[in-house]
């Protein structure tokens, strides 16, 4: 029974994960730190992130055939959030189960009271002026033109990653908002961007966590989170083309705000 249940709960996250372009993680954590409250935030991480980048990976893959990432920019994002993510999981097993848990709840309810009250600004304007110029044309021949300030991108992208190795939580429930309000991309390739970066940063907050044998005693359980969670992930990208971008945002900022209240009011 507890694989099956396993196993939905990966579709879940694979497929809402997807959708808003955030791996699933954030919605992951607290599920498994109900489920398994002898495990120190170490493991329970490793096994996030693991369903974070397989997530993250079968995303992108569907999310390229649209032609929807921004493949240039996502390269040096990434550069930037691979080491950030490598010394956010090097924290990680310095915390303990209530010190991880006040500040994962905390941080998710700070996005979700900026992203309720700021959902998207109508102009889609970067809030720095812009020096790198993009132009994407997506799989049904829309030509969509953007510009961004590549160094804040690439300073807010090592941030990024440093929370996605220490929450296991992939980190694009900071990236998107980031890419959306601060650097001006629109949602659509900002949630599948994200995911690439997202893949990145966790495979190598991954190996960290595999390196310290974060994953003895769940290898199992990672495996069957991480299979459901990429045919997840495929129906997600499915139907982020059919939801408006601006529901998009107002899902994620619903989702962050209920898991942080869970986490901080209802300690587990």
């Amino acid at each position: 029974m507890l694989w099956l249940l396993l196993a939905a709960i990966g579709l879940f996250v694979g497929a809402f994960g997807t959708l808003i372009g955030v791996a699933g993680g954030f919605l992951l954590v607290p599920i498994l730190l109900y489920l398994y409250p002898d495990k120190a935030p170490s493991s329970i991480t490793a096994i996030t992130l693991t369903v974070a980048f397989f997530n993250a990976i079968s995303g992108s893959v569907a999310y390229a055939k649209l032609r929807r990432i921004d493949f240039r920019s996502g390269l040096s994002f990434s550069a930037a959030a691979v080491p950030g993510a490598i010394i956010g999981a090097s924290i990680t097993a310095h915390l303990n189960r209530d010190l991880f848990q006040v500040i994962f709840g905390s941080l998710l309810m700070v996005l979700a009271v900026y992203l309720a009250f700021r959902p998207m600004r109508r102009d889609n304007r970067p809030l720095f002026r812009g020096n790198v110029v993009r132009h994407l044309t997506n799989g049904d021949g829309i030509v969509t033109t953007y510009s961004y300030h590549r160094t804040i991108g690439i300073g807010i992208s090592f941030l990024v990653g440093i929370v996605s190795g220490l929450l296991g939580i992939g980190g694009g429930i900071i990236h998107v908002p980031a890419l959306t309000q601060v650097l001006g991309f629109p949602v659509h390739i900002a949630t599948a961007t994200s995911q690439f970066v997202v893949g990145t940063s966790t495979l190598a907050a991954g190996i960290q966590r595999l390196a310290t044998g974060a994953f003895t005693g769940v290898a199992a359980e990672t495996l069957v989170l991480a299979v459901s969670a990429v045919a997840g992930a495929q129906l997600g990208a499915r139907l982020s083309r059919r939801i408006p971008g601006r529901l998009i945002v107002r899902l994620l900022a619903a989702a962050l705000g209920i898991v942080a209240i869970r986490l901080l009011l209802a300690p587990f």
